[in-house]
C-alpha cells in the first residue's frame, strides 16, 4: 500500500480527427505510460503495451506487419492503420489514483473522466463505439452509462450474447442543423491476459474449443473483433 496515492494520468491525449467512424474506448495504459518508464517492446501509443492483445489482434486481421517495440515508426504504424480505417482511440478516463500500482479497473479511484459525449458532438462522423471490456465496475462501458445518465441518455439492448451490442439515440444540438444520430456500442472482451478466465467460461468458447482443441483464447478475439473492425 502506497503512503500516498499515486496519480494514473492518461499519457496520450485522444486520437480523434474528423473522418473517423468508429471509435476505441478503455480505460488507462498501465502506469509505465504515465511514468515513462517502458519496456523495450512497448511502443509509446494507445494500446502498446507489450502485454496487451489489441494490437496483435489487429495485426492478425489485417496482416499489418507491426513492430513492437518502443520506436516512432511503430507508433506512426499504428496511426497510419488508424487513419486508414477511420477508427480514433479515446479512452474514458483522464486519471484516477491508486493506492497500489497496478493496472486494474477495479484498483482506480477519484477517477475523473474524459467527455466522451462531448467528443461525439464534435465528431459527428461517429456512429460506433468499441468498448474493451464489459459493464463491469469500472470499466469503460460502466464510466460511459454514468456519462450518459447524466446528459439524460441511455443504452438499449440490441443484442445481449458477447459482444453485447447496445445503441443510443445523441440529440442535436443547437448550434447546428444535424438530426439526431444513433450510436452503436459494442462491448468486445477485453484485450488483456485478466479477461481470459471469463473467455474460457463463455459456451460458445467451449463449443469451438471442443471442435478445434488448439483454438485458443486470442483466437476467439480475432474471431469476435473482425466482425467490428
Amino acid at each position: 500500500m502506497l503512503s500516498k496515492p499515486f496519480l494514473h494520468t492518461h499519457p496520450y491525449a485522444p486520437f480523434l480527427f474528423p473522418e473517423a467512424t468508429k471509435v476505441i474506448v478503455g480505460t488507462l495504459p498501465p502506469p509505465r505510460f504515465t511514468t515513462g518508464d517502458l519496456k523495450k517492446e512497448d511502443v509509446d501509443f494507445c494500446y502498446g503495451s507489450c502485454n496487451g492483445m489489441l494490437w496483435p489482434i489487429l495485426d492478425h486481421i489485417f496482416d499489418l506487419g507491426l513492430k513492437y517495440e518502443t520506436t516512432i515508426e511503430a507508433a506512426e504504424q499504428r496511426k497510419r492503420f488508424l487513419l486508414r480505417q477511420k477508427i480514433g482511440v479515446c479512452d474514458i478516463v483522464h486519471s484516477a489514483e491508486r493506492h497500489k500500482i497496478d493496472a486494474s479497473d477495479l484498483g482506480m479511484h477519484n477517477v475523473v473522466l474524459r467527455d466522451l459525449i462531448g467528443y461525439l458532438k464534435q465528431y459527428p462522423k461517429i456512429t460506433t463505439l468499441l468498448f474493451t471490456g464489459g459493464n463491469s465496475k469500472n470499466g469503460p462501458e460502466y464510466f460511459f452509462r454514468r456519462q450518459l445518465k447524466e446528459h439524460g441518455l441511455q443504452l438499449h439492448v440490441i443484442s445481449n450474447v458477447v459482444p453485447r451490442i447496445h445503441q443510443f439515440e445523441l440529440p442535436a444540438t443547437s448550434s447546428t442543423f444535424e438530426k439526431p444520430r444513433r450510436v452503436k456500442t459494442v462491448s468486445l472482451t477485453a484485450p488483456s491476459g485478466a479477461a481470459n478466465r471469463a473467455v474460457g467460461s463463455l459456451q460458445l468458447y467451449k463449443d469451438l474449443k471442443n471442435k478445434n482443441p488448439e483454438f485458443n483464447t486470442f483466437d476467439f478475439r480475432v474471431m469476435q473483433y473482425r466482425e467490428f473492425f
